[in-house]
């Protein structure tokens, strides 16, 4: 991982952004802040490598503005938020984000975390497979594993890294049940916690809205109640 990733701090506290800008410019990231969602969607116009994200902001909340940014981009969205609630936490992840952090934080763990996010997005951006055509395609279901391109019916499907990175390990294990625990601990590589299935589970409920005709009886990811989930 570069240290010279570019990094974009949302929040409407100065001392919080403050206080992130200083100790990730300490670490080598480039740093840029945004008060507001309407001065993050202006700074977006040129790419950045990874965002944080306050909830409640005035004007759009960050819920709204993770949104947005998932229309027209995948970049990994770390939310930092005062909000501990699981419902909270669960509503980042629908909405697109990658990873939750409660303030207060320590510094150690956030650097941490954004370390962990950028070299899940590397991975996801540049493949370190060099099989060429390294392909899946279940029905109507096309993923490159080398390019990391997701289509159905020849439609490209836009998904977010950690989405991605959770389709590509039950695509290269077909017929292998995997809990939620195993997914968590090959995909996000942190400590299994409390609130970890429910992360996993969030995940794949996105996935299934993005691929699956009826989430009623999904094609794609099956589910064993009380073992985990696979692909046929």
């Amino acid at each position: 991982m570069a240290k010279t990733a570019t990094i974009l701090i949302v929040d409407d506290d100065p001392e919080i952004r403050e206080i992130v800008h200083i100790l990730l410019h300490r670490e080598g990231f480039i740093v840029q802040d945004a008060p507001n969602a309407d001065a993050a969607l202006s700074m977006l116009k040129d790419p950045v490598d990874l965002i944080i994200l306050d909830i409640m902001m005035p004007g759009q909340s960050g819920l709204e503005l993770c949104t947005e940014i998932r229309k027209t981009t995948t970049v990994p969205i770390l939310f930092l938020s005062a909000k501990t609630q699981d419902t909270d936490k669960a509503e980042s992840f629908a909405r697109g984000g990658d990873d939750y952090l409660v303030k207060p934080f320590s510094s150690i763990e956030l650097v941490s975390r954004i370390g962990a996010l950028l070299r899940r997005y590397l991975v996801y951006q540049k493949s370190p497979y060099t099989i060429i055509k390294n392909a899946v395609r279940i029905g109507d279901l096309y993923v490159d594993l080398d390019t990391g391109a997701v289509s159905l019916k020849g439609k490209e499907i836009i998904l977010t890294n950690i989405e991605y990175q959770v389709l590509r390990l039950l695509l290269q294990n077909r017929k292998k049940i995997f809990s939620a625990r195993e997914i968590y601990k090959h995909v996000w590589q942190e400590p299994f916690l409390p609130f970890s299935n429910n992360t996993v589970m969030v995940h794949i409920k996105n996935l299934r809205k993005k691929l699956e005709k009826d989430l009623g009886h999904p094609q794609y990811i099956r589910t064993v109640w009380g073992k985990g989930y696979y692909i046929e």
